[in-house]
C-alpha cells in the first residue's frame, strides 16, 4: 500500500551494499544520508486503496508506522487529517496512528462520472508545521447490476429487411466500472436473429441485433425475445429487458440523416430552453412512410435530464444545468424512424466548455482566536486553503487582505496560505481585528469570494496608571467631622481586565508621623480622618501611588495638597489690660488731661486669621459715657472732653473686643481709671472715698484682695529679675519669648505697631511706699529678648536704682509724660522700668503684642 516508502527501502539496502562494497567508512556514511533524503522525498505522498461499502471505521493505514514516527509525536505535534473538498472522510488517531474511514464510502456517489475513484488527504503536523500528503483510492465492488432503462423494446422491422441488417438496442446501465461494469450482451435462443457485440468512444459495450434469416409477416407477425446484460463481477450480476420484434409490412425507402455524427461545443452557462443542435432525417416515400419521427436511444440517464428532444421537429435543446466539473461530454444517439417503421440512426456528440461559473472557496485549517499585544512578527495565525472547481485561468487563484493591517498572506504549498503579523501590535490602539481574506480567481469575468477572521488582541500590563493631574489641591474646613469626604483622586490605565483595575494608596515616607487624609484603595475618594484645626496647621501634602493589578504592577504617583479653611472658633483674648488684675484703680488719669488724652491701650489678638482675626474695639459700658472713648482699630481709651470736677473720681469702662467672622465672637476688658491730682492724693482719695462708695464693704474687701494680688505679683517680678539677672552674667543668649496664644505673631491683624512706644512709669522715693506695688501691673521682661531693626535693648528694670533721680521729677505727676502732651513718644525717652514693653497701634491690622 505504500509504494513509495518500499521503494525508498529497497534504494536504501542498495545503497548501503554498494558502500560496504567501496570498504569506506566515509563513503558509506554519505550514502546513507543521500538514501535517508531520498526516501523522505519519496515518502511525502501515501498512497492506499479501500474497497467501498466498508463499515465506519474501517482500517485504512496505520500513518505512524508508515511515516515511522512514534503514536506519541502525533499527539504532541497535533498531527490531524483534512480531506479535500467539503466533507472530512477520514479520522485519523492520534493515540494509534491508524487512519480509518468516517463513514461507509459508496464508490458510485462519490466519483459518479469516473472510472477511477481517488480522494486525497493531506496530514498536517506543528511543531514544526509540516504536511504530508496522501491518496485513498476507493475500490468498486461489485455492488450494481445491470439496468435497462426500457424493460421492453419494440422494434418494427420489414418483411422486406435483407439478412445482414443490424438494428441497435437500448443499452444496459451498470454504474459498477472496470471489470464489475457491463461486459456482455446475450440473447435467447431464436430462428432469426442473431446478436453483435460493440465498443463505444468512451469504452461502454453496446449491442446490436443481427438479422440472420429473412422475416415473414404471413409467417409470424411478431417475436419475442429475451435480452441479457451481464457485469464481469464475481459473482457476475445482470439484468434482463423483453425485445418485442413487430414484423412490418413492406416499405421501400428508410429515413436518412444528413450527417452520420453531429458535434456541438456548448458553454456550461448555457439557459434552459437553448437550442443545441437540430437533426434531420429524410425519407422520400409518401404518406405515413414518410412521416419521421425521433427520439433518443443510447443515452445516458443523465444525458435524458439534461437535454430534451422534440420527437417531430428533431430539436435538440438545454432542459437541464451543465456543469464542465461533472460531465465534459455527452453522447447521445437519436433514432428517426418513419410512418411504416423504418428507422435511421445518428449521433449527437455535445462537449460542454468551460466558463468562470465557480467563485473560490476558502477553507479555514488553522486559526488562533487571540494572540498577545507583545507577539514577535512573523506569528502564523491562520492556515488556510483556497480552491476553485474551474479549470485554467479560470481555476488559478490569488489571496489579498487589506494593506492597512499588521498582517500579511503567505503563500505555502498546494494553495495553502498563512496568515502571519507584520508588525507590533498594540492592543490600546486596536483591541479587535476583522481581518477579511478576498480570494479571486483569474477568469475573463473575475470572480471572488471573502472569509472573515477575527483575532482578538489580548492585553499585557504595558501602561502605568496615569493621574489626571499632577497635584491636587483640595480644601476643608477646621474642625471638620471624622471620615469627611473632601473629593477624589483620578487615575485611569490604558490596559484591559486587571491590568487596568487602580489600586490608591498612600506614601508613607519614614520618620513622619501618619497623615491625616486616607485615600479609598477603589475609588480614590479623599476622607479627613479627624477633626483639623487651622491653627496648629494650615495645609500640608501627602503622595498618592495608583498602582494597577498587573504583573508585575505599574504605578505613578500624584501630590495631594489639603489647604485647612480657617473658621471663626477662636475670641479674641485680651491681653492688656490682664484679665485678672483689679479694675478699682488700673489707670490714673490727671485732672487736667484735655480730650484726646491718651488713658490706656487695650491689647487684644485672635488666632484665626484672615477677617476672623480684624479686631474692632466699643465702649460697652462706661461710669461716663461721654468722658472717654476707644479707637475703633487701635483699642485707645482716650479722654472724649477735658476732665471735670463733677467727674467722679473713680470710673470704671468696658470695652467690647469683637472679631469680624461669621458668627462673630467677642471679649470684653475692664478698666479702672482713677481721676487724681497726684499719685499720693489719688491713692489716698480712693482709699478713703471706697467705703462711701460701698457702704456694704464689698468694695474694700476687693481693695485688699487687689493689694495681695499686686503684692505678690511684685514680689514675683522681684525675684524673676534677680534669676534673670544671674542668669545673664552666666549665659550670653537670650531667653526665649514668654508664650502667648498661637499665631499671635503670625497674624496679619493688630493692635501696636513698632513704630510707637508707650511707657508707663512708677518710681520709689518721692512718693508714698504703697504706690510702689502697681508697679507690676507692667511686666518687666529680659534684656536678651531679640531687639527690633535698628534699635538697641538694655536690661530692663536693671537701671531702675541708678535711675531713681531721673524717675522722681516724673512720679509727681503719678504718669510718664507723653510726647508733647497726649502723642506717643520713641523709645529713647521711655522710662528705664518699663522699656522692654513695646505696644503698637496700627488701625490697619490686628493687635500685636511684640517683646524686644
Amino acid at each position: 500500500m505504500l509504494g513509495t516508502t518500499e521503494d525508498g527501502g529497497w534504494l536504501f539496502w542498495r545503497v548501503m551494499a554498494c558502500g560496504g562494497r567501496s570498504g569506506g567508512s566515509k563513503r558509506q556514511v554519505i550514502l546513507f544520508i543521500l538514501c535517508v533524503c531520498v526516501c523522505q522525498s519519496g515518502a511525502e505522498i501515501l498512497h492506499y486503496s479501500l474497497a467501498e461499502e466498508m463499515e465506519r471505521d474501517s482500517f485504512v493505514a496505520n500513518i505512524a508506522k508508515d511515516l515511522g514516527v512514534a503514536p506519541s509525536q502525533l499527539a504532541a505535534r497535533k498531527a490531524r487529517v483534512v480531506s479535500e473538498g467539503n466533507e472530512q472522510l477520514f479520522r485519523l488517531s492520534q493515540n494509534t496512528g491508524v487512519l480509518t474511514a468516517k463513514k461507509s464510502l459508496d464508490r458510485e456517489e462519490i466519483c459518479p462520472q469516473s472510472d477511477t475513484c481517488t480522494l486525497f488527504f493531506k496530514i498536517f503536523f506543528e511543531n514544526p508545521l509540516q504536511l504530508i500528503r496522501g491518496e485513498v483510492e476507493v475500490r468498486d465492488v461489485n455492488d450494481n447490476s445491470p439496468v435497462f432503462l426500457q424493460k421492453e423494446m419494440v422494434l418494427e422491422i420489414l418483411e422486406t429487411t435483407s439478412p445482414g441488417s443490424r438494428f441497435p438496442l437500448e443499452s444496459a446501465q451498470d454504474k459498477d466500472v472496470g471489470s464489475n461494469g457491463l461486459q456482455n450482451y446475450s440473447l435467447g435462443s431464436n430462428s432469426h436473429f442473431s446478436l453483435a457485440l460493440g465498443t463505444g468512444k468512451g469504452g461502454a459495450k453496446y449491442a446490436e441485433l443481427v438479422l440472420e434469416r429473412q422475416l415473414d409477416r404471413e409467417e409470424q407477425r411478431e417475436l419475442n425475445l429475451l435480452l441479457t446484460a451481464t457485469d464481469g463481477g464475481s459473482p457476475p450480476r445482470s439484468g434482463t429487458a423483453q425485445v418485442r420484434i413487430v414484423v412490418v409490412d413492406a416499405n421501400d425507402n428508410i429515413p436518412v440523416f444528413g450527417r452520420d455524427v453531429y458535434e456541438v461545443r456548448l458553454a456550461e452557462n448555457s439557459p434552459p430552453e437553448q437550442l443545441v443542435v437540430r437533426v434531420a432525417a429524410a425519407d422520400p416515400d409518401e404518406g405515413s412512410y414518410g412521416k419521421v419521427r425521433y427520439a433518443f436511444t443510447q443515452a445516458s440517464e443523465r444525458s435524458r435530464q439534461l437535454f430534451e428532444l422534440n420527437p417531430a421537429t428533431g430539436e435538440i435543446r438545454v432542459a437541464g444545468n451543465l456543469d464542465f466539473e461533472e460531465a465534459k461530454n455527452h453522447e447521445m444517439v437519436v433514432k428517426a424512424t418513419d410512418g411504416g417503421g423504418l428507422s435511421a440512426h445518428c449521433k449527437v456528440q455535445v462537449e460542454v466548455l468551460d466558463v468562470n461559473d465557480n467563485a473560490p472557496e476558502i477553507a479555514l485549517t488553522s486559526l488562533t482566536a487571540s494572540i498577545t499585544e507583545d507577539a514577535s512578527p512573523r506569528t502564523v495565525v491562520a492556515l488556510f486553503s483556497v480552491r476553485d472547481r474551474d479549470s485554467g485561468d479560470n481555476g488559478r487563484t490569488e489571496c489579498a487582505i487589506d494593506e492597512d493591517l499588521p498582517f500579511s498572506l503567505t503563500p505555502t504549498f498546494d494553495n495553502y496560505y498563512e496568515l502571519r503579523t507584520n508588525a507590533a501590535l498594540d492592543r490600546e490602539r486596536m483591541a479587535e481585528y476583522n481581518i477579511t481574506i478576498t480570494a479571486m480567481d483569474w477568469g475573463t469575468t473575475r470572480l471572488s469570494s471573502r472569509e472573515s477572521i477575527f483575532v482578538q488582541i489580548s492585553d499585557i500590563n504595558d501602561n502605568p496608571p496615569e493621574f489626571t493631574q499632577e497635584i491636587y489641591t483640595m480644601s476643608v474646613a477646621e474642625n471638620n467631622s471624622p471620615m469627611l469626604r473632601i473629593g477624589s483622586v483620578n487615575a485611569t490605565d490604558a490596559d484591559a481586565g486587571k491590568n487596568a483595575r487602580v489600586n490608591y494608596a498612600l506614601v508613607l515616607q519614614e520618620g513622619k508621623e501618619q497623615p491625616d487624609v486616607s485615600v479609598n484603595s477603589e475609588n480614590g475618594d479623599v476622607y479627613i480622618l479627624r477633626p483639623l484645626d487651622y491653627e496648629e496647621v494650615r495645609a500640608f501634602e501627602v503622595a498618592v501611588r495608583a498602582a494597577d493589578g498587573g504583573s508585575p504592577p505599574l504605578s505613578a504617583q500624584a501630590v495631594l495638597r489639603v489647604v485647612v479653611r480657617d473658621e471663626n472658633d477662636n475670641a479674641p483674648v485680651v491681653l492688656h489690660p490682664p484679665p485678672d488684675s483689679s479694675a478699682a484703680a488700673g489707670e490714673l488719669v490727671p485732672r487736667w488731661a484735655q480730650a484726646g488724652y491718651l488713658v490706656a491701650k487695650v491689647v487684644a489678638v485672635d488666632a484665626d486669621a484672615g477677617q476672623n482675626a480684624w479686631l474692632s474695639y466699643e465702649l460697652a459700658k462706661a461710669t461716663e459715657p461721654g468722658l472717654f472713648r476707644v479707637g475703633l482699630h487701635s483699642g485707645e481709651v482716650r479722654t472724649a472732653r477735658a476732665v471735670a470736677e463733677r467727674d467722679a473720681p473713680r470710673q470704671r469702662l468696658v470695652v467690647l473686643v469683637r472679631d469680624r467672622g461669621q458668627p462673630p465672637r467677642s471679649a470684653t476688658a475692664t478698666l479702672g481709671i482713677a481721676l487724681v491730682d497726684g499719685f499720693s492724693d489719688a491713692h489716698l482719695r480712693v482709699s478713703e472715698e471706697a467705703p462711701a462708695a460701698e457702704p456694704d464693704g464689698a468694695l474694700t474687701l476687693y481693695l485688699i484682695a487687689s493689694l495681695a494680688c499686686v503684692s505678690a505679683l511684685f514680689l514675683a517680678t522681684a525675684v524673676a529679675a534677680v534669676v534673670v539677672k544671674v542668669r545673664r552674667a552666666r549665659r550670653s543668649e537670650a531667653e526665649t519669648l514668654p508664650t502667648f496664644p498661637k499665631a499671635v505673631t503670625e497674624s496679619d491683624a493688630g493692635s501696636l505697631s513698632r513704630s510707637y512706644v508707650y511707657d508707663v512709669c512708677f518710681a520709689a522715693g518721692t512718693v508714698n511706699s504703697e504706690f510702689r506695688f502697681l508697679r507690676p501691673l507692667f511686666p518687666c521682661f529680659p534684656a536678651g529678648l531679640p531687639p527690633g531693626p535698628g534699635e538697641q535693648r538694655s536690661s530692663v528694670c536693671s537701671q531702675e536704682a541708678a535711675n531713681h533721680g531721673e524717675e522722681g521729677d516724673w512720679a509727681a505727676q503719678g504718669r510718664a509724660p507723653l510726647a508733647e502732651g497726649t502723642g506717643p513718644r520713641p523709645l529713647e525717652a521711655a522710662c528705664p522700668a518699663n522699656r522692654g514693653m513695646e505696644l503698637n497701634v496700627n488701625s490697619d491690622q490686628n493687635p500685636w503684642l511684640t517683646h524686644q
